[in-house]
C-alpha cells in the first residue's frame, strides 16, 4: 500500500482514523496506476474504485470528481518529493551546495521514471486550469526555495565552486542558484531567491517534458542541455 497522503484542500473529508487514511491512499494508489495503463482522459471514478477494490461512495467521500484526485495525487507527490530531498540534505554538509543541487536533480528524475503516475502527473494535472496555468511551478519553486535555504546560505566564492555545466551526474528539471550570501541580489533576498527558482523550473519543466517526450526514459541529450540552459542563466542572474 502507498504511503497515507496529507490532508488536501480538495478534499471532502479530511481522514482521521486509520483505516480511513489507508483507504485514500488505495485510492490515490489505484489513480496513479490507472494513469500508467489508460491516461488521464479515460480515468474514472468508477474504474478508480474497482481498483481500490472500494465502493464507489468511498471515492466520492473523498473526492467529488477526478480533477480532485489527481490533484490529491500531484499534493502527495510533492510531500514525497520534498521528504526524499530533505532525506539527502540531511547528509550533505551545508557547504557543498553542489551535492545538494545534485540531489535535488537526481530525486526527481528518480520519481519521473518510478513513481506511478508521475509521468502524467508529477505536481500538477496534466490540464492545468485556465485562469492559474504556472500554480504547479510557484508551488514547486516555493518548497524548493524553503528546503535550500540553508545550504544556498553557506555559499561563499560566487560563481565558483560548483559542478560545471553537464559534469557530475544527470541533470534535472529543479536546480537553485549556484551562489549564495554576498553573491548577488537573489541569494540574499528571498523574494528575488523565489523569483529565480521559478524560472529555473519553468524553463526546465518545458525542455524535460520534451526529452522525456522523446524517449520515455528521459533523452539524455536533451537533459544535459536543459542543465546547460538553466545553469546558464544562474550565472547570468548571480554573477
Amino acid at each position: 500500500m502507498g504511503r497515507v497522503p496529507p490532508p488536501h484542500t480538495n478534499l471532502r473529508r479530511v481522514p482521521v482514523q486509520r483505516r480511513s487514511a489507508e483507504r485514500l491512499a488505495r485510492i490515490l494508489d489505484a489513480g496513479a496506476g490507472l494513469l500508467d495503463e489508460a491516461g488521464y482522459e479515460q480515468l474514472s471514478t468508477r474504474a478508480v474504485a474497482d481498483r481500490a477494490q472500494v465502493p464507489i461512495g468511498s471515492v466520492y467521500r473523498f473526492f467529488p470528481n477526478k480533477r480532485a484526485l489527481v490533484d490529491a495525487l500531484a499534493e502527495r507527490n510533492l510531500e514525497l518529493y520534498a521528504e526524499r530531498i530533505t532525506g539527502r540534505l540531511a547528509d550533505i554538509p551545508a557547504r557543498e551546495w553542489g551535492a545538494a543541487i545534485d540531489a535535488v536533480l537526481d530525486e526527481y528524475l528518480a520519481m519521473k521514471r518510478t513513481v506511478p503516475g508521475f509521468t502524467l502527473v508529477d505536481f500538477g494535472p496534466p490540464a492545468p486550469l485556465v485562469d492559474s496555468p504556472d500554480e504547479a511551478n510557484r508551488r514547486v519553486a516555493g518548497r524548493l526555495a524553503t528546503l535550500l535555504a540553508d545550504h544556498l546560505g553557506h555559499v561563499s566564492g560566487g560563481r565558483g565552486g560548483g559542478t560545471a555545466p553537464g559534469a557530475g551526474g544527470e541533470p534535472g528539471p529543479l536546480p537553485v542558484p549556484d551562489g549564495g550570501a554576498g553573491s548577488g541580489p537573489a541569494a540574499t533576498d528571498d523574494a528575488g531567491l523565489l523569483r529565480t527558482v521559478l524560472v529555473c523550473v519553468v524553463a526546465a519543466d518545458a525542455l524535460l517534458q520534451l526529452a522525456f517526450r522523446t524517449d520515455p526514459s528521459g533523452d539524455p541529450g536533451l537533459i544535459a542541455q536543459t542543465r546547460l540552459v538553466v545553469r546558464s542563466y544562474l550565472a547570468q542572474v548571480l554573477g
